[in-house]
């Protein structure tokens, strides 16, 4: 009989027998018949190489030997069992590390706290570690494994490396100076821009609003007059409020309160700004199909209207 015999359920059947005192009664609640569970304490005893119980007519007793092992044994099982429990908890996405990703001004959207809140209320264990990016370094690292989801503006460019779900949708606004003539409209048709220059960001960091933009301005029957170019779309509004020119940013970006910025809605049809979450395509982790799972629910369960800024 060597160690490697002295498994966690020897273990346990020699804890319920030093519970019960007895070989009858142990066997009873294991739930298997007494010879066997004679055996395995002899196969315990020959492997400890001391005698654990003193046998006697109305059962046994632990030997000094078996009084040292039993609080041992007591440690390791709990031990094991605490194991076992974190491990199941991590594969059922309870615990662990999620690296959340968002991109350009996807976290000004009033859903995402919610989406947030929501998913912390039901995975209090699970560490959220977000980042804040543009699309594409954001895609970059999702392919490259460094993130587990991200917040994207799609459209995402299909390479069956990543899964793109949507998530949220928002109208967009003209961002003006507070001083601009404009302002003296509750809404302005897009047209309205013609010959202003039109702040906006690099296409290569957010392409799929980017395209938005322009597309919409040339539907109208505008031709953009690209003017100043922010560095992302949260610098966009002090470049406005400093005159530089006007903008059209996603509705939600409005909570960005700047004394000399003033944001209209856009009269007609306007272009959408969509929010998806995107993840890889062999990734079926639990904590990220989970999180997923929630952010769609939270998302689905608060009416658009709810979403939108008060203008000024």
């Amino acid at each position: 009989m060597i160690l490697d015999d002295i498994d966690i359920r020897r273990l346990r059947y020699f804890l319920v027998v030093a519970d019960e005192k007895h070989f009858t009664r142990a066997a009873d609640r294991i739930g298997i018949r007494q010879p066997p569970l004679s055996m395995q304490i002899r196969q315990l005893e020959e492997a400890v190489g001391a005698r654990l119980f003193t046998r006697h007519a109305k059962g046994v007793e632990l030997t000094a030997a078996g009084r040292v092992f039993q609080d041992t044994a007591l440690d390791i099982v709990g031990r094991f069992e605490d194991a076992v429990t974190q491990v199941r908890r991590h594969a059922a996405g309870q615990t662990g590390r999620l690296r959340l990703g968002f991109a350009g001004a996807t976290y000004f959207h009033p859903a995402i706290p919610l989406i947030i809140r929501a998913y912390r209320s039901a995975y209090p264990d699970v560490v959220l570690s977000p980042e804040q990016s543009n699309t594409p370094a954001l895609l970059a690292g999702l392919r490259e494994g460094r993130l587990d989801v991200a917040f994207i503006r799609p459209p995402v460019l299909e390479d069956g490396l990543l899964s793109v779900r949507a998530c949220l949708d928002e109208d967009m606004v003209v961002a003006l100076p507070a001083d601009h003539p404009l302002c003296d409209h509750d809404k302005l048709p897009l047209d309205a821009v013609a010959g202003e220059n039109l702040i906006l960001f690099p296409r290569d960091i957010g392409p799929g609003l980017y395209d938005s933009i322009v597309s919409a301005c040339n539907e109208a029957g505008v031709s953009p007059k690209l003017g100043q170019e922010a560095s992302q779309i949260v610098s966009i509004i002090p470049l406005v409020a400093a005159g530089f020119g006007v903008s059209i940013v996603p509705r939600s970006v409005a909570s960005i309160r700047n004394e000399g910025a003033v944001y209209r809605p856009i009269a007609g049809k306007s272009p959408r700004a969509p929010i998806a979450i995107a993840t890889r395509t062999d990734d079926h982790a639990k904590l990220v199909t989970s999180f997923v799972t929630s952010a769609v629910q939270t998302a689905r369960s608060n009416a658009p209207g709810d979403f939108a800024p008060v203008l000024r």
